[in-house]
């Protein structure tokens, strides 16, 4: 009863209120048990409170309740996703010497801590060492490997997974074919992604949005944007329902290849469909706008802004402000700029430089 609330506390990272109740559990005599302190651990480390994690631990053994794999799992995780692999490996090492053995989920943390620091070799050797130990791999295991070698541009390696488990087991699931497809998008290989999309139908699973937005963004970044077109009509058809993150990959796509009025007919088709454009649906229009030297078009995007309830950031005024500031309208970049300092922004890199060219230019000729 107690786990069951503590554990919704933390989930909802009311850590204090948890640790409150912990505190009502011990003063009515309850001893809390492994379980309620993993949770508080794993809340911890959730929270970056990793030094509050380990004072945890502490009690925990100081109250006679030895740390499990669970424990041990949850701070080898941490520590990976931190960076401080070094850690995770002596944490395994001192679960070892108390004789736990780790499972599953914790040598999948530690193949990931490995991953997330491109360290591969490393990554592989502890992938065999757990199928050596008698640990088999889950599909999740799998999944962290095949998404490290595609981050690693990795991508035969990657494939060479893919086909053993196809061969052997686990199933793939959408996650499996959805990091393989993003990786030969990444390295151009789009027709390659697709024959994997009719692999991936044929073997039963469902199409989701995730999957169709990779290789949509595949197609658009890789200069297909009839290919990208044609699939975004093909998802609306398969009854997926587009979100604005789907409208965003393909007019940032059209923007960028000069399909400037198929991109606007999606906005207002977006409109019309009931999504609200964010903030990052206005950048991509007033940049594109703006590198096309449609400068009345892009301040009219920018002033409408509000209209939609979503108030330009910073990146929408630096864009704003470097389009006027390339086509020489000086004193409108001048007065934007003013505007976006009082509302708390600052001018980027490229705004500044282009001010300081300004300012250089103006100094060359005052004196010729």
């Amino acid at each position: 009863m107690y786990n069951i609330l503590i554990d919704a506390l933390c989930k909802e990272m009311m850590i204090s209120e948890a640790e409150g109740i912990v505190g009502t559990m011990i003063k009515h005599n309850i001893e809390p048990d492994v379980v309620t302190y993993n949770i508080l651990v794993d809340a911890y480390c959730k929270a970056g409170i990793v030094s509050k994690a380990l004072n945890t631990v502490d009690t925990m053994r100081n109250q006679g309740i030895e740390p499990n794999v669970v424990t041990y799992s949850i701070l080898v995780d941490t520590y990976g996703k931190e960076g401080t692999i070094f850690q995770a490996v002596n944490t395994v090492d001192t679960m070892r010497k108390l004789g736990i053995e780790p499972d599953v989920v914790m040598y999948s943390a530690l193949i990931n801590g490995y991953c997330l620091r491109n360290k591969m070799d490393k990554a592989r050797r502890v992938f065999q060492l757990m199928i050596k130990k008698g640990c088999v791999p889950d599909i999740h295991s799998y999944n962290i490997m095949i998404n490290g070698y595609c981050k690693a541009k990795m991508l035969d390696e990657a494939m060479e997974l893919f086909r053993e488990i196809s061969r052997t087991g686990p199933i793939p699931n959408t996650v499996t074919y959805s990091t393989l497809m993003q990786g030969m998008c990444q390295l151009g290989r789009v027709s390659t992604a697709c024959e994997l999309l009719r692999t991936m139908l044929a073997s039963g699973q469902v199409l989701d949005l995730v999957t169709c937005s990779i290789l949509l963004d595949g197609f658009c970044k890789n200069g297909k944007p009839k290919e990208a077109l044609n699939f975004f009509q093909a998802m609306r058809s398969n009854g997926l329902k587009l979100d604005i993150v789907s409208y965003n990959i393909l007019i940032d796509g059209l923007y960028k290849v000069g399909h400037i009025e198929v991109a606007k007919e999606l906005f207002h088709e977006l409109l019309v469909n009931g999504l609200k454009p964010s903030v990052y649906t206005y950048a991509i229009m007033i940049n594109g706008s703006c590198k096309k030297g449609l400068l009345n078009e892009a301040y009219r995007l920018f002033r409408s802004m509000g209209d939609n309830d979503c108030l330009p950031d910073s990146c929408c005024y630096n864009v704003m402000v470097q389009g006027f500031l390339r086509d020489g309208y000086t004193s409108k970049a001048t007065q934007l700029l003013t505007e976006m300092v009082g509302k708390g922004f600052s001018a980027d890199l490229c705004t500044a430089t282009l001010f300081v060219d300004l300012i250089l230019q103006s100094s060359k000729s005052i004196l010729i």
